[in-house]
């Protein structure tokens, strides 16, 4: 009788295991301690491109050094680092070891964590995750959640748990309010969940970019009387254009006279809950009915880790909770010793669930509360330091102040020429990224072009800072020369 080798197994001896598992942790500790001297972005080149869509099919297996080699080569060379400390655009994953490493040991131990009895050790330290997280932010104690992938998933349980609760899923003339910076997450879930375009109302934003709580009041007034069903508010803490926060406490207090629920798309600035005197900006968070707030931002966890808070944590069972022959066992044993809260394939969209809180959970316990509490400070502190340096340079226009770590801005020619302050401005963000010593993105705030520098990387320093921002200065000076020089040749 022939036995079956290691690899028809789909294994590895323990000491190939142990070599190949050494050499990537090597890998990863030289990457961390040297991640500044790294190019922020990486362009594709086409052969490269080419090479790697155009493997065949690999029937015989091939050494693991030869793979991982591969993706050092081929991947690792082709992918911009989000968690370098000069990735200032877009949201950045600024990421950390012990994460990284509590994934590996989600990953390797293959914890299935959706039912208690499978997973109870998980399911433990991810309900008491997420009471840490339902402290944060003020939340009451019969408060629950999950965590999940990202904020799209967030956001969409969100919605679905208020279509639910708030009108028993009778989406008939159901009406959803938020203002015209809201993440295109909250329509995109709202269209996966069945709603039409016309019942999410846009409400445009006032001059600090935030949600204007009077407008708001009439057109949902204007929809009462049309006959339609107000249901829902989708506010934002942090938004990511600007980094604006709505004011959470005044949508509370309308949302409560006019019987409406109230979610809020806190996915990077809920964060802000840590800090000492910046929380305030976030007043009325704790009378949310639900909140999404992604780790994987600026709690510095490895991606995908975001959280899904909601004021009675029983509200997700009686969204989710569908039921199966097959595990009649399993629920009786768990409701006999914890209740159904504990079963995380109830709470949420997923049967199958990773063990997501584990990272949070350790990274929290080695580095501490107080830590974390600073990481944010900083990212506040160098969005300030940046939004001074860009006062000062002279050829820059702040559109929106330093908040929740980001600062908008935008170049302002000699002449105040604003068709040639456009086409700078949307050039930047190209030439930053061919240049690679540091990337940030652009935007369109009241039609106009503007750069985004956002820091809640904690690992970025005054140093860097002013060196993207004299960077920034250079680049734009030439954009504006070669432009200028091409409309007199012309």
């Amino acid at each position: 009788m022939s036995h079956a080798s290691p690899r028809d197994q789909i294994k590895l001896s323990p000491e190939q295991m142990r070599e190949m598992g050494y050499r990537i942790i090597d890998m990863l500790v030289d990457y961390t301690g040297a991640q500044a001297q790294f190019p922020v972005t990486r362009a594709l080149d086409q052969v490269t491109f080419d090479e790697i869509l155009n493997e065949p099919l690999p029937e015989a297996g091939s050494d693991w050094q030869d793979v991982l080699e591969q993706f050092e080569r081929q991947v690792l060379t082709t992918v911009d680092h989000l968690d370098h400390p000069r990735f200032f655009a877009y949201i950045p994953s600024s990421s950390n070891f012990v994460g990284a490493m509590a994934d590996a040991l989600a990953s390797g131990y293959n914890i299935f964590n959706s039912l208690y009895p499978l997973g109870t050790g998980a399911a433990v330290v991810e309900k008491l995750a997420i009471n840490w997280l339902r402290q944060l932010c003020g939340l009451p104690g019969e408060a629950g959640g999950l965590f999940v992938s990202g904020g799209s998933v967030a956001n969409l349980s969100g919605l679905a748990v208020a279509r639910r609760i708030q009108i028993q899923d009778d989406m008939r003339g159901a009406v959803i309010y938020c203002s015209d910076q809201t993440h295109f997450v909250i329509s995109r879930g709202l269209r996966i969940l069945g709603f039409a375009p016309e019942q999410l109302r846009e409400i445009p934003s006032d001059e600090d970019f935030r949600l204007p709580v009077a407008d708001l009041e009439r057109a949902i007034a204007e929809d009462r009387a049309a006959g339609k069903r107000p249901f829902c508010v989708a506010a934002t803490a942090g938004t990511t254009n600007t980094g604006a926060v709505d004011p959470l406490n005044d949508l509370a207090d309308l949302c409560e006279r006019e019987d409406l629920w109230l979610h809020v798309d806190g996915a990077y600035g809920a964060s802000a809950c840590l800090t000492e005197h910046r929380k305030m900006e976030l007043v009325g968070i704790e009378r949310v009915h639900s909140l999404t707030w992604d780790a994987h931002k600026w709690l510095f966890q490895p991606v995908e880790c975001s959280a899904l808070l909601v004021r009675d944590r029983h509200w997700l069972s009686a969204a989710f909770k569908e039921t199966a022959h097959f595990l009649t066992d399993a629920e009786e044993h768990s409701k006999e010793e914890v209740g159904e809260e504990l079963n995380f394939m109830y709470q949420g969209i997923q049967l199958t669930r990773y063990f997501r809180a584990l990272k949070f959970w350790m990274s929290l316990k080695v580095f501490g509360l107080g830590a974390m509490r600073r990481a944010i400070e900083q990212g506040f502190r160098m969005a300030e330091l940046a939004e001074s340096l860009l006062r000062d340079a002279g050829y820059w226009e702040i559109v929106t102040p330093a908040q929740m770590a980001i600062v908008t801005f935008r170049y302002k020619p000699r002449d105040h020429d604003e068709a040639l302050a456009d086409r700078v401005t949307e050039a930047l963000m190209g030439a930053m990224a061919a240049n690679g010593f540091a990337f940030a993105s652009h935007t369109k705030l009241r039609g106009k072009t503007v750069m985004r520098l956002v820091t809640i990387n904690p690992r970025t320093t005054p140093s860097d800072i002013r060196q993207t921002v004299l960077l920034m200065g250079r680049l734009a000076v030439d954009l504006e020369k070669q432009f200028t020089s091409a409309a007199g040749d012309a």
